[in-house]
């Protein structure tokens, strides 16, 4: 069995990278205003790496199913206390995350990713009902939960 059954990242898309270096970079023009001294070049030295280290942070999310758990960045679940995983389409994760969302869910969304996971708990120590999950491939990790979920309680 490998050591991951299920494993992505919630990568940026490409075209985010020169997009928020350019608006840094405007950030730092605006700053600079044709000053000298430090007002010249401390705004290019600070804006830019911080804008380059915020988004590298915004697509470093991990979502994985390893070992009898479900990990998504720092959190973690153990599969005995999921009791379904259903894949949501856009319409359905904003639907979830809109009207029908519920106040305790955890909720670990990328806006530039269209596909999600509703994974239901059935945790008595925990009061959160369910966890939504950004995925590119929403069927394949609902479907990777679902099958560990039923191997570990067979009916």
């Amino acid at each position: 069995m490998a050591t991951d059954d299920y494993a992505e990242r919630l990568r940026l898309p490409w075209w985010l990278w020169p997009c928020g270096v350019a608006v840094a970079a405007l950030l730092a023009l605006e700053v600079w205003m044709g000053a000298g001294g430090v007002r010249a070049w401390l705004p290019f030295v600070v804006l830019i790496p911080l804008t380059l280290l915020g988004l590298w942070r915004a697509g470093r999310i991990r979502v994985a199913v390893t070992g009898g758990e479900l990990v998504v960045d720092d959190a973690h679940i153990p599969l005995s206390f999921v009791t379904d995983a259903v894949p949501l389409d856009a319409a359905g994760k904003r639907e979830l995350l809109g009207v029908g969302s519920h106040e305790l869910a955890f909720v670990v969304q990328r806006p530039w990713i269209s596909g999600a996971v509703q994974v239901v708990i059935d945790d008595p120590a925990d009061p959160t009902p369910y966890w939504v999950v950004s995925s590119r491939d929403p069927v394949r990790l609902a479907g990777v939960i679902s099958a560990r979920v039923s191997a570990a309680h067979p009916q």
